[in-house]
């Protein structure tokens, strides 16, 4: 294990204001685009929480990913020749994908490095979207690393699947519907990987709703923003497999995600791979509906924290459903606990 401090007076500087009226405008931008997506309150995981729990279906996105919408726009903030000459990206599938969808509506080509283990299911859902996919590394850091090398070495920009302000006000954009469709919540439940998602929501909500609580969860066998942020500085984890490989890697060193997670999470939860399992498990067989290992971290970080407060209201972000089959069979037939 090492860490890399951030060097004394580098960490990016972070206009909130300005980054909340970027999340503005992305509304407006990507909404030929994107799906709002349904807002949809659960009796059955209520009754378990001790409060009335919404679930933010993100899983009904295009490209079913949350990702779609930081990809459209990043790449409306280009000009047509820009993407014309070709974009590069690194993903572990979902932003990939999105970069794909996003391309095939704005126009374009482009380019995915992705890790040695990224998911079957995620590679064939970027096929679809008829994108270049190169495959580097055994972690997305390594990946993201080649890519943006790989960028710079063509001319050509790199698309950061979190550390990039355009990104993060896509991503922010669910917090805009989520204030439009419910009350505010106690507390907002959202899986943490290199941020941006956790970042942008939060923000949008703080904005609106200052005193709901944001809880961003992580696997325990991938928990490196939650480590950074613990420790004062970016670390350089090893991370362990995981059903959550859409939060699982590294974050990358300087990421604006970092101080912003900092700065606008109020909670961190981390869940077993058990946790993520039985959660996924009780989501696909109550509300029928399937959801992947990441959507299953944020749903098992509501299960953990939640009853044991038994206080309040909660929305849960289902950020996505594109999970292989042979991972999906065991969660299905798992016994009951």
């Amino acid at each position: 294990m090492s860490d890399t401090p951030l060097p004394a007076g580098k960490e990016p500087l972070i206009d909130l204001d300005h980054l909340y009226r970027e999340i503005e405008a992305a509304e407006t931008r990507i909404r030929p685009h994107i799906r709002e997506t349904y807002l949809e309150e659960s009796p059955t995981f209520g009754r378990q929480a001790g409060g009335r729990v919404w679930f933010k279906l993100e899983n009904f996105q295009h490209t079913g990913s949350f990702k779609a919408r930081g990809a459209v726009n990043k790449l409306l903030t280009l000009t047509p020749e820009i993407r014309a000459n070709g974009v590069i990206t690194a993903s572990t599938g979902n932003h990939g994908a999105a970069v794909g969808y996003a391309l095939s509506q704005v126009g374009g080509r482009g380019t995915v490095y992705v890790p040695e283990n990224a998911s079957p299911a995620k590679l064939a859902n970027i096929s679809r979207w008829g994108i270049e996919i190169r495959t580097f590394g055994q972690d997305s850091v390594e990946s993201e690393r080649r890519a943006r090398q790989a960028a710079e070495e063509s001319g050509r920009p790199f698309i950061s699947p979190y550390n990039d302000p355009d990104i993060v006000a896509g991503q922010g954009t669910i917090g805009l519907e989520l204030v439009r469709q419910m009350p505010a919540p106690e507390r907002v439940y959202i899986a943490l990987g290199g941020g941006g998602l956790a970042a942008g929501v939060a923000l949008a909500l703080k904005r609106r709703w200052p005193q709901t609580r944001i809880i961003a969860c992580s696997p325990e066998n991938s928990a490196v923003m939650m480590a950074s942020i613990n420790a004062g500085r970016i670390l350089e984890l090893a991370s362990r497999p995981t059903l959550s490989d859409g939060t699982a890697g590294g974050v990358e060193a300087g990421s604006i995600t970092f101080p912003l997670c900092r700065a606008l999470v109020d909670e961190f939860v981390t869940v077993s791979e058990t946790e993520i399992a039985a959660a996924m498990h009780q989501y696909i067989r109550t509300e029928r509906q399937i959801i992947e290992g990441a959507a299953g971290v944020a749903l098992a970080g509501l299960l953990k924290r939640q009853p044991a407060k038994n206080t309040g209201d909660a929305a849960v972000i289902l950020c996505g459903r594109n999970i292989d089959l042979p991972h999906l069979l065991p969660i299905l037939t798992r016994d009951e606990d």
